[in-house]
């Protein structure tokens, strides 16, 4: 059963609440639930079916793709607050996502079944007018991911990573191993370490074991120039 928190949690990050009618809102209560994803726990995949909309009540998802070599590459994170519409791409007509998202801490998400999702969908124009919304503005993370990849160097992208993480948590600790990092980057951690190790050398860091502590954010923003 739904607490009162979270009814608040979805009035306040579902846009397409308000323009739902009285029935349309107990079909969402009566099907949605809680769940709690382990980190490092797999939350959906290309082959495992769609879920429905997800809404993150604590924690975090991280989407990313796979090669067939097993590299990873980070296309785009969410936090306590957001919805994820890829665990949902079946209902969106024509497009295909081919991604992973898994969460990366101890998460609480709540879940709208597939079935109801597509219902309101068909049904209410605001519901399928915020999913596309949602999409599009996460296809363009996606697109400055590999625009990151294919077009600027790699102390660049690595120095962008650690300005993106400082803002992120508030925090100039940032607490990732270099395993973590290549993943994220669609990189290999011999490269991550190399390039880690040249920062701390030139001041702007220091490493330690699972930490990053950002010394000179200044120069760490010089090398976007």
């Amino acid at each position: 059963m739904l607490k009162d928190d979270d009814l608040e949690s979805i009035k306040n990050n579902l846009s397409f609440w308000t323009k739902l009618n009285k029935k349309e809102k107990n079909l969402f209560i009566d099907n949605i639930s809680k769940i709690f994803y382990n980190n490092g726990e797999i939350v959906s995949r290309a082959d495992s079916g769609c879920l429905g909309l997800l809404l993150i009540k604590s924690g975090g998802l991280r989407v990313y793709m796979m090669s067939e070599d097993g590299r990873e590459v980070t296309l785009y994170r969410l936090s306590k607050g957001e919805s994820c519409v890829l665990s949902a791409s079946c209902i969106l007509k024509n497009i295909t996502f081919d991604v992973i998202i898994e969460a990366e801490a101890d998460t609480e998400v709540l879940l709208l079944n597939i079935d109801t999702l597509n219902k309101l969908n068909n049904e209410n124009i605001y519901v399928e007018n915020f999913g596309y919304k949602k999409i599009v503005h996460r296809f363009s993370e996606v697109m400055w991911a590999f625009e990151q990849i294919m077009f600027m160097s790699f102390d660049k992208r690595l120095a962008t990573f650690l300005i993106d993480e400082m803002i992120r948590d508030k925090t100039t600790n940032i607490n990732l191993t270099h395993e973590q990092i290549a993943k994220h980057m669609g990189s290999a951690r011999e490269v991550v370490s190399r390039m880690l190790k040249n920062f701390e050398s030139r001041g702007i860091l220091k490493l330690s074991r699972g930490l990053i502590e950002i010394r000179d954010k200044e120069k760490l923003k010089k090398l976007l120039i």
